[in-house]
């Protein structure tokens, strides 16, 4: 991901991969380049999703509102 050549969105949709749905969501988010800990959590914070949430466990509505406000 820190290289540009994977988006955020396409690492959700492997959330059936083992490696991908045992990562913690706010790792992914932190490997987009300018995303840092305290701007992962205040994107965390208003998507509604926990610091401990891993990626296979995000719910339909966790990883749109994730998405958009990454888009937004």
């Amino acid at each position: 991901m820190k290289s540009g050549t994977t988006s955020v969105a396409e690492v959700f949709g492997r959330s059936g991969e083992e490696l991908v749905k045992k990562a913690r969501v706010a790792q992914v988010l932190r490997a987009v380049p300018g995303y840092g800990p305290a701007r992962v959590a205040a994107l965390m914070a208003v998507s509604g999703v926990t610091e401990k949430r891993r990626v296979g466990g995000l719910t339909e509505q966790q990883r749109e509102r994730l998405l958009q406000a990454l888009a937004g």
